[in-house]
Formats: structure tokens, C-alpha cells, sequence
């Protein structure tokens, strides 16, 4: 074990794999038969590749070969120590080198939370061959729209992103990791509080126990603060992402989120994508893989059999 990171906790059937990806290294979970289809599961903060813990058994069990990487600066993953190190483009180069180390097969299903959906969606846009399906999990696609300002449903986005700005911040970034991410995940699930099933298998301690390390603390100051200072204005003038999604894509989205706001998901994204599909779902916060394991499994695999059930009917 690496110096500053904590004990790798267990899941029945997930085995672990650390490789080197263009030269970083990088542990992935990984649960299910060899020669079953590839799926690749991403984070995103403050969690890392135990946030599947309740989805990869019923993958593996249904026959996908699944594989649940820690991202750059998070779990057992090599914390890097450069500021650019954490575009978010640079987060997906690393998935990008970890498949080609690993040798998974192709086409992928994807999935991914938070940062790991916005990866997912940079993935997709970039190597769009390499994927099958994208379901991407409370995280809006990463283009914005540069069309008429509407001050009202700007300043209830920027309100919602307040929470970054602590984590940014170098001096209060690891303060609000140690103490702020506690109520982060809190709040975070619907009517949050101590007594939410979401966090009731030690799940708090297990995902920030890891900011313990002080690579993996300054990484996701370096994380937050790369977004707000390069890459948010890009994406709020429509030149972050170019190109359009064509890998068929579906959102589902937990309506309690309280970092995004809903109007920024079911805006039209026609002219950025060709099959993008937005699914809400009521009575549900931001962290919808923990709040909502088992809706999560079904609509996973639903999403990813449709092709196999297309081919069934030809």
C-alpha cells in the first residue's frame, strides 16, 4: 500500500489490478467473467471506485466483464502533482491509456457519476468508436449554451456551484474536504441526514478517509480549481466541447441535486447531440448510485441490452 492511502475495502467477487496508464499509475476494480462484454464504471468526487460496490455484483452476475477505475488523484490511483494534470480532458486521456493497458475489448458500455459522467461524456465526443452505450448520473453534458442570457437560471446554477469555491481555495480546500465533505454527502441524498440507508455501510469514512493522504487533497483543489478557472468559461461560451454526442446516450437524473440545477439537464441538446435521453427521477439528491443502487442496476441493464435485444429481434 502506498504511503498515505488507506485500507482497500472489500466487495465480494471484485478482484484489483494496478497499472500503468501512458505512466500513471492507476487501480481499477474489476468483477465478472473474462470473456463477458466490457463495461467501464466511473466516479467522481468525493468517492472513488467503491461507489459501485451495490452495482458491480449485479453486472458481473448478469455476464459483463466490469471495470471500476480510481481516477486520476482519487483512492489508490496515482495522485499527480501538476495543476494541468487535472483538465478534465486530461482525466479522459488517462481512461483512454487505461484501455489500451488493460486490452478491453471494444465497443464499451460507460457509465459515470459526477466527474467520471463528465468524463464519460468527453470520452464519447472524442473516441465515440470506442463506445457502445453511455449512461451518464446526475452530471449535465459538458457543453453550454451560448444563446440568449438568462439571468435568472444563471444566477440559480452559480448558486448551486458555491460549494466549489471553499474547495478551490488553497488553505480551505483541505479544511472543507475534512469537515465540509461530510455535509456535502449528507446533503447530497435526499433529505439528507445520519440516518440515510445511503451511507449506513461506513461509506462516509471510507470515501474521505482518502483526503487523509495530502496528494489526494491538493488533487482535488487542483481539480475544482482547474474547472473554475479554465474550463467553466469555456463552457459557458459553447467552446469547451466541440463536435457533437453521438454515442447513444441516456441522463438519469436524481431532481434533489444539490449542485446541479435541473433546468441546465432538460434544457434541448439536440443541436449538440443525436441520441440523448433524459430520464428524471423524483425523491432522489446528487448521489444517486448510493441513494438509489438498485433503480441504478435496472436502468444500467436495460440501457445496455437494448443493442443485444435489437439483435435478437433481427
Amino acid at each position: 500500500m502506498a504511503d498515505g492511502q488507506q485500507p482497500m475495502p472489500e466487495v465480494p467477487g471484485v478482484s484489483h489490478e494496478f497499472v500503468s496508464a501512458g505512466g500513471l499509475r492507476m487501480h481499477v476494480a474489476v468483477a465478472g467473467p473474462e470473456d463477458g462484454a466490457p463495461v467501464l464504471l466511473l466516479h467522481g468526487w468525493p468517492q472513488h471506485w467503491w461507489l459501485w460496490r451495490k452495482v458491480m455484483p449485479a453486472l458481473a452476475e448478469a455476464g459483463y466483464r466490469v471495470y471500476a477505475p480510481d481516477l486520476r488523484g482519487f483512492g489508490w490511483s496515482e495522485a499527480t502533482p501538476k495543476f494541468a494534470d487535472y483538465a478534465k480532458q486530461n482525466l479522459a486521456s488517462d481512461i483512454l491509456r487505461l484501455i489500451d493497458a488493460l486490452e478491453i475489448d471494444r465497443p464499451i458500455r460507460l457509465a459515470g457519476h459526477d466527474w467520471g459522467g463528465w468524463t464519460g461524456f468527453l470520452l464519447c465526443m472524442r473516441e465515440p468508436q470506442l463506445f457502445d452505450r453511455f449512461l451518464a448520473l446526475n452530471i449535465p453534458p459538458p457543453w453550454g449554451d451560448p444563446g440568449p442570457f438568462d439571468l435568472k437560471t444563471n444566477l440559480k446554477s452559480l448558486a448551486k456551484l458555491r460549494y466549489q469555491l471553499p474547495l478551490s481555495t488553497p488553505g480551505l480546500s483541505r479544511w472543507t474536504q475534512a469537515g465540509g465533505g461530510k455535509n456535502i454527502l449528507y446533503n447530497g441524498v435526499k433529505d439528507g441526514t445520519e440516518n440515510q440507508d445511503a451511507w449506513k455501510d461506513g461509506a462516509l469514512k471510507v470515501f474521505l478517509d482518502q483526503f487523509q493522504d495530502p496528494k489526494r487533497s491538493r488533487a482535488t483543489m487542483m481539480l475544482y480549481r482547474r474547472f473554475l478557472l479554465t474550463e467553466m468559461p469555456k463552457v459557458a461560451s459553447g467552446k469547451y466541447a466541440p463536435g457533437r454526442l453521438t454515442v447513444p446516450t441516456r441522463l438519469l437524473f436524481g431532481m434533489n441535486d444539490v449542485a446541479i440545477s435541473p433546468d441546465v439537464i432538460l434544457a434541448d441538446h439536440s443541436k449538440k447531440a443525436e441520441n440523448l435521453t433524459v430520464e428524471t427521477v423524483d425523491d432522489c439528491g446528487h448521489f444517486i448510485v448510493d441513494e438509489r443502487p438498485e433503480l441504478v442496476t435496472e436502468k444500467m441493464l436495460e440501457w445496455f441490452a437494448v443493442e443485444a435485444k435489437q439483435a435478437l429481434k433481427n
